[in-house]
């Protein structure tokens, strides 16, 4: 396919099932890559010395725009003309080049398809973790055992520290295994995109054996949810934050994360059909269905004119801040110091796989795009099975009752 390449051909094209290519039409060799998961990668194409050669440009995206792409094409095609092999030259740059470079690079053209917050988490364990162990060495000298040490190290702690951020903030980095074996995970991510733009032939995270991540799999018992509740109406007849104890109940009666309910705004609320419209979450958009008593909480909250937010904050068009602390107070009022705020998600799935309402049922009102994102609630959905179970025998039981009753007063008469 010939065309101009423009902003708008590279918007307008398409990924297939496999390779595909656009081809400039007033550029000789100058085009577009496009991947079968839509990465579009602009390239140019060249003869040296009778060789046919192809130079990667960039993936589409900061820095590079179609015309930034094509004055580099430009400038390229013009060292080719003078016998020099912009191949080559970028060749020995990537050999030398370092973990630290690639992890630079990583974070600016390879997490395209990724949420901010989610490239931000990425950040913090490059910053923290990965650049000062392995951040030195060459990208193509790192090996297997590399990546081992790399991750004994993190889990033992290597990594540790207290960092100052701003003014009021730090930075408290643990290590562990949970961070050790997740951050290994993000270094197989950054070194398929080392694969991908030729850094390397392979991914030397392949293969190697990480912890197992234990999640945290807090949920709260049906006695521990009463006593919450308890310590809620008490927070509030003390004159605690009212919207922060509002926010709380929310989180406990929709299972929506955090964010998602600090964020949400009247806009967000479709009392009509019952159901939240989130324009963005964790997974993309998401529709979160409501049940009774969050649609009557909800519909209980005043408007503030000028706030868009459902939990309006102390600044003038602001969400609620400052909800860990309100919660810290309220759950250590209710006995259960080990809850976290996320764990009211946790038990909002338990409450529902415990039910007998399936794991892809619980997993959508959750919004997890992946089922085994859902799966760790499988110990729990087993229960209404066991209560089957028990109900069936007891059935039973009840009827071949009265067969041995007779039998046991006979023996008794005798």
């Amino acid at each position: 396919m010939k065309a101009k390449i423009t902003k708008r051909t590279v918007d307008a094209v398409k990924a297939g099932e496999r390779d595909s290519f656009v081809w400039d039409s007033e550029i000789k060799g100058f085009g577009l890559k496009v991947t079968p998961k839509g990465r579009k990668v602009y390239v140019l194409q060249y003869r040296l010395h009778g060789a046919l050669r192809r130079y990667t440009i960039g993936t589409h995206g900061s820095p590079w725009t179609a015309d930034e792409a094509r004055d580099e094409a430009l400038r390229l095609l013009g060292q080719v003309k003078g016998g020099k092999d912009p191949s080559s030259a970028k060749q020995a740059e990537k050999d030398a080049i370092t973990v630290s470079r690639l992890c630079d690079l990583y974070l600016n053209e390879g997490c395209g398809a990724k949420k901010a917050s989610t490239v931000a988490t990425d950040k913090g364990r490059i910053e923290r973790h990965i650049k000062p162990l392995l951040g030195r060495k060459r990208v193509k000298d790192v090996t297997a055992n590399d990546i081992k040490k790399f991750m004994h190290d993190v889990a033992s702690g290597k990594t540790a520290a207290d960092v100052k951020t701003k003014p009021r903030g730090r930075a408290r980095v643990s290590g562990g295994k949970g961070a050790a074996t997740r951050t290994v995970g993000l270094l197989g991510g950054v070194f398929s995109f080392a694969v991908d733009g030729g850094y390397r032939t392979d991914n030397p995270v392949r293969g190697v054996k990480r912890y197992a991540d234990r999640r945290n799999e807090r949920f709260l018992s049906p006695k521990e949810l009463a006593m919450l509740g308890e310590a809620l109406a008490a927070a509030e007849a003390e004159g605690k934050n009212k919207t922060a104890i509002n926010a709380i109940r929310l989180l406990i009666l929709t299972g929506c994360r955090k964010s998602e309910v600090l964020t949400l705004k009247w806009d967000h609320v479709n009392f009509d059909t019952g159901y939240l419209e989130l324009p963005e979450s964790k997974t993309g958009q998401k529709r979160v269905p409501l049940g009774a008593p969050a649609l009557e909480l909800l519909a209980s909250l005043t408007r503030i004119d000028g706030n868009p937010y459902v939990l309006p904050g102390e600044k003038e068009k602001h969400h609620l801040v400052g909800l860990p602390r309100v919660w810290c107070a309220v759950r250590d009022k209710a006995g259960l110091d080990d809850v976290r705020l996320h764990d009211l998600r946790h038990s909002f799935a338990s409450v529902g796989a415990g039910a007998g309402m399936g794991l892809a049922v619980v997993g959508k009102l959750l919004g997890h795009r992946d089922p085994k994102t859902t799966a760790r609630y499988a110990h729990i959905a087993d229960d209404p099975a066991k209560a089957a179970a028990d109900r069936i025998s007891n059935s039973i039981a009840a009827v071949i009752k009265p067969v041995q009753e007779p039998q046991v007063t006979a023996d008794k008469a005798r």
